[in-house]
């Protein structure tokens, strides 16, 4: 059955339907050797190339194959493939594959760390990310000085940030001692910056700040800054069910957790 350019390349783990859609328009992906048009359904047989670069669209379209880990991004790392200015990103620790490449699941910017998804179905990371489904992200965030009367009400209720209404879903008191203080928020999308620009919204200072889940996957103790570790079957098939996909049937065997490569 024919499908959707964009749709067929993101599921085989190419990049987020917006990503590829915006290659489409800009000419650089062809099908049997024309320039690709928005819109276009094409049915997995077809030559595709990328950038002139022929790509094995039969198999990484397997979702057998597909993987997902989880890793623990430290402050200092940029979610992003490359910088200009040489600094250190994530997808520079991540495991070699064969087919595909790996997507991040959402961002976090350079001073947040904790929790980041990576998987090669973008079919996943498209719904993952997307803001209809209301996927949890939840944080552990340190706030400088005392917080006000009034401000745990407001962002609960809703404050008016540059790009919109946002809230948190939950704040929960962590604990502390002298001017620092924590606490567990939940949003249920993931704009940029959003957990800082809504306490910054409040004149309340955030010192750190850590996602420690998204959806189901927690981030492990043992898991440490700088290294991943696949999700297990049973962490897999409730992210996939949790988005409305069937989940692969090849078992997930190497739940280990591994060093960053040098």
């Amino acid at each position: 059955m024919a499908e959707r350019l964009q749709k067929v390349l993101a599921r085989a783990g190419y990049g987020s339907r917006r990503e590829l859609e915006s290659w489409i328009a800009a000419g650089r992906i062809s099908v049997d050797g024309e320039i690709a048009q928005l819109g276009q359904c094409i049915s997995g047989r077809e030559q595709i190339r990328i950038d002139g670069r022929a790509i094995a669209l039969a198999a990484s379209m397997d979702r057998q194959t597909q993987r997902t880990l989880l890793y623990h991004k430290p402050v200092g790392e940029l979610t992003a493939r490359s910088d200009p200015e040489g600094r250190a990103t994530v997808f520079d620790h991540l495991p070699v594959i064969r087919t595909g490449r790996w997507i991040s699941i959402g961002r976090l910017d350079l001073n947040t760390a904790g929790l980041l998804l990576l998987t090669t179905d973008g079919e996943l990371a498209n719904r993952l990310m997307h803001p209809s489904w209301e996927i949890d992200r939840e944080y552990a965030v340190r706030v400088l000085g005392e917080v006000g009367e009034g401000v745990f009400e407001r962002l609960l209720r809703g404050v008016e940030l540059e790009d919109g209404k946002a809230a948190f879903a939950t704040i929960e008191d962590a604990g502390g001692r002298g001017a620092n203080h924590w606490y567990h928020v939940t949003l249920k999308e993931g704009r940029n910056r959003e957990v800082r620009r809504l306490w910054e919204s409040q004149g309340v200072k955030v010192s750190r700040l850590i996602r420690v889940r998204f959806g189901s996957v927690s981030l492990p103790r043992g898991v440490r800054p700088g290294k991943y570790q696949e999700l297990s079957r049973a962490e897999v098939n409730a992210l996939y069910r949790s988005v409305d996909l069937k989940p692969p049937r090849m078992p997930q065997t190497r739940k280990q957790t591994h060093r960053k490569r040098r």
